[in-house]
């Protein structure tokens, strides 16, 4: 008979929004703030690159079943770059390529090349990503000195905003859809203005409808950690509901009869609710069941169920 394997750390369900610190791998700040928890289960919902701060959702326990739907979210970042360096990785931290000059580059010019990147882009992802062709990773490849062609894939910018440009570095604003890597943006901004470019610095300051004032750093962690380790009521206050990920969907509440169908895995006729798509479901009054989906003939089918 196979021995059950023995759980570490405690059971918590919510969603952190952690603001992470410069230098640190996603994993690495996940790994931390799961420590720091004593949690027994968390994962990150979108890598941020080291040189990238802001914010990486972090779910706990039962909120990790809903991760993919914020990985399909819109973003929104700033972003600095320095035009007239190209750079290998597309960023700071990446060997330098080649020196061009950038001087020529007016304000008036920037509008207009911006005013391109607006709308669906096309982009070729960059080798240092986490996107893997034959099942290897290809930054894995990128460090053995490795480059393989990749498909160029289609984004959306929804707005792309200049915030300030001072010598060669400008400041934008982006918000776009999933899958849009900024730094393959800034490089193909520098191109479009004939001195090519990289990103300096990336903040990430949205992902979804979550609002960035609820952002926790940290510092702010270990600080309330260390007041009180064997104590976790103060770090768990600051952990959103599973549902605050979706807030952007319609929301269901179902009677106690009809829940009890859901819950076990059978979808359920609801009058008066939406004819299409994904939506929140609760049972009356407020517990907050999971997400599901209208079918066509118009019942709502359980998709991802929470258990807490």
């Amino acid at each position: 008979m196979a021995r059950r394997r023995r759980q570490h750390g405690r059971p918590v369900n919510g969603i952190l929004l952690l603001d992470k610190p410069q230098g640190r791998t996603s994993n690495a700040a996940l790994q931390q703030v799961k420590r720091l928890f004593n949690a027994r289960k968390a994962g990150h919902t979108g890598s941020l690159d080291p040189l990238a701060t802001g914010m990486l959702p972090i779910c706990f326990g039962e909120a990790t079943k809903l991760s993919g739907f914020l990985l399909d979210s819109d973003k929104h970042y700033q972003a600095t770059i320095q035009l007239g360096i190209t750079t290998r990785t597309g960023d700071a931290e990446g060997e330098v390529l080649e020196r061009r000059d950038s001087s020529m580059v007016t304000r008036a010019m920037l509008d207009e090349v911006l005013l391109d990147f607006n709308g669906v882009i096309d982009q070729v992802p960059p080798m240092h990503s986490a996107l893997k062709q034959n099942g290897q990773p290809l930054y894995k490849l990128a460090h053995q000195g490795i480059e393989v062609e990749r498909q160029s894939r289609q984004v959306t910018i929804h707005d792309l905003q200049l915030l300030s440009f001072e010598g060669d570095r400008l400041e934008i604003s982006v918000h776009c859809s999933k899958g849009t890597y900024i730094r393959v943006l800034a490089e193909d901004i520098g191109e479009r203005l004939g001195c090519g470019g990289h990103i300096a610095a990336l903040r990430r300051d949205g992902v979804g409808t979550f609002d960035v004032q609820r952002m926790v750093t940290m510092e702010q962690l270990e600080a309330l950690y260390e007041e009180q380790p064997h104590d976790f009521g103060a770090l768990d206050a600051l952990l959103l509901g599973p549902d605050e990920a979706l807030m952007d969907w319609p929301e269901i509440r179902l009677a106690d009869d009809v829940a009890y169908f859901l819950k076990r895995g059978q979808p359920v006729l609801v009058p008066k609710i939406p004819s299409q798509g994904w939506v929140r479901v609760y049972a009356v009054p407020e517990r907050f069941l999971g997400v599901g989906h209208m079918l066509d003939d118009g019942r709502l089918a359980p998709k991802r169920l929470l258990s807490m």
